[in-house]
């Protein structure tokens, strides 16, 4: 194994674009952007190309659904990232700024309440590419959850959504069958049969939506399909679940506005050095709530960004 020689300086700028020294060398692994975790059989092909071209052949995959191919030259950083970019791919994904968003396969998944693969997709373009230039406090983590079964911990983001589908039930439809099929599809265990009478206790309840339709006399219907949106969550050395906002929000627009709203109120009120959990907990949850909830962060956008982070 070779020592090290390039300069301090010249790592920390190849890392801005996504490419991490293999310690030791003067080798770096090239982290490959797949926007939520798919990419298509040709780019599949060029990434594998570029590992044989200019890495040493193998390639790993990150907890964040990149691509990363090892064994790079420093001298190579730029004929790997040209070639890459033939297939419409590029590197990067470090910083303290938006990180690629991350989605599980609720598209085609059987559970899945939402669009998962082509909301991340509007997420990465408005997002991670539009504030690509936005420093922030600190890295800050974008995840897509289609279901409440909750693959992919959008709730150990800085921001997660999680598809919804809120039942309604119509109780004069029901004849309080000894075996109830919504009571049995239930996996919160939030559905019972009371006094002959189908119940839901709202505060188990996950919003699923696995017993909608499995009445034959439909008793429920699923007529509020959403997105529920939680906040400060962070996974690593310290641990936090992030906190859901109160409301399930039914316009996807809307759901995108608040997670803008989450990126500026970090810009604008996040201490430099401090994870947005941190950020949540000092100035306080409700405050943080009603903030997303209203438009004054998205009227001073140009104002926020352009502001210097505050320092302690």
């Amino acid at each position: 194994m070779s020592a090290l020689t390039v300069s301090p300086e010249d790592v920390k700028r190849v890392k801005a674009l996504g490419f991490l020294n293999n310690k030791g060398t003067d080798n770096f692994s090239g982290r490959v952007l797949t926007v939520n975790g798919k990419i298509t059989a040709e780019q599949h092909k060029c990434i594998a190309e570029a590992a044989e071209l200019f890495g040493n052949g193998n390639i790993t995959f990150t907890t964040r659904l990149s691509v990363e191919v090892q064994g790079i030259p420093y001298e190579k950083i730029d004929d790997f990232r040209n070639y890459v970019a033939k297939a419409g791919l590029q590197t990067g994904g470090t910083g303290a700024k938006v990180r690629p968003v991350v989605s599980c396969k609720g598209t085609t998944c059987q559970y899945g309440l939402l669009d998962s693969f082509a909301i991340s997709e509007e997420i990465h373009k408005r997002f991670f590419e539009g504030y690509k230039d936005v420093a922030l406090p600190h890295k800050y983590k974008i995840a897509v959850g289609g279901c409440p079964n909750n693959c992919l911990k959008p709730d150990l983001n800085d921001v997660g959504i999680i598809g919804q589908l809120v039942p309604a039930h119509d109780l004069e439809k029901c004849k309080g069958c000894k075996k109830c099929k919504i009571e049995q599809a239930c996996p919160m265990h939030a559905c019972k049969v009371v006094d002959k009478k189908i119940t839901r206790d709202e505060s188990i309840c996950n919003h699923c939506g696995r017993c909608v339709g499995k009445c034959p006399f439909d008793v429920v219907d699923g007529k509020v399909r959403g997105f529920k949106i939680y906040v400060g969550g962070r996974w690593g050395k310290k641990i936090s679940i992030g906190k859901p906002l109160n409301k399930v929000f039914t316009d996807l627009e809307e759901a995108l506005n608040v997670i803008e709203k989450t990126i500026l109120l970090f810009k604008d009120q996040g201490i430099k050095g401090e994870r947005f959990e941190e950020t949540i907990n000092r100035i306080g949850f409700e405050n943080v709530e009603k903030q997303l909830l209203s438009d004054d962060l998205l009227n001073r956008k140009e104002e926020i960004i352009n502001k210097e982070l505050l320092t302690k």
